[in-house]
C-alpha cells in the first residue's frame, strides 16, 4: 500500500477538481448544441429555385415539396413544408419581392390574406401560406380560378 503525502494530496484534489469542471462543461456544452439543434428556426428567405409545378416560380430552396397532385388536368399543386411560416404572418417581402423579379405579377383582385395569386403570360399561381407549409398551385389562364373551401365566403 503506498502512503500519500499532503502535497500529492492536494495535487491529487485539484486534478480531480479541474477534471469534474471539465466534464461538466462538456456535458454543458452538449446539451445547448442539442437545444440550438433542435429549436424552430425562421425561414432564411434568401435562396430560391423553380417550384415542380411551375419552374418559371420561384420557391425558397430550404422548403421540402411534401405532396404534389398528379394527373389532374385543371388543377396542378404542389405542397412545401416549411418550418417556422406562420399564417398569420402572411408573405414575408423578401419573398414578394423574389417572385417580382422573376417576372410575375400579383393579382390583386384575386388575392387576399394568405391567399395571393400571381400571373405571368398565359399561367396563373395561386399561392396560400399555412402553419409550416405553403401550396403552389398552377392553373392556365382562363380557367375556373381556385374558389374557397370556407363556407362563410362567397
Amino acid at each position: 500500500m503506498e502512503v500519500i503525502k499532503g502535497t500529492d494530496l492536494g495535487r491529487r484534489r485539484t486534478y480531480m477538481h479541474r477534471r469534474s469542471w471539465l466534464h461538466a462543461l462538456l456535458l454543458f456544452s452538449i446539451v445547448m448544441l442539442l437545444l440550438a439543434g433542435c429549436g424552430k428556426s425562421q425561414p432564411s428567405w434568401s435562396s430560391f429555385e423553380g417550384a415542380a409545378n411551375e419552374k418559371t416560380f420561384p420557391v425558397p430552396k430550404e422548403a421540402n415539396r411534401t405532396d404534389r397532385n398528379v394527373g389532374n388536368t385543371k388543377i396542378d399543386y404542389v405542397r412545401y413544408s416549411m418550418s417556422g411560416l406562420k399564417e398569420k404572418d402572411s408573405f414575408p417581402e423578401e419573398y414578394l419581392e423574389k417572385i417580382k423579379e422573376w417576372g410575375w405579377r400579383e393579382n390583386t383582385d384575386e388575392s387576399e390574406g394568405a391567399s395571393k395569386v400571381f400571373e405571368k403570360q398565359n399561367r396563373v399561381v395561386h399561392l396560400t401560406i399555412h402553419d409550416n407549409y405553403f401550396t403552389v398551385t398552377v392553373l392556365a389562364k382562363g380557367k375556373a380560378a381556385v374558389k374557397s373551401t370556407d363556407s362563410t365566403k362567397p
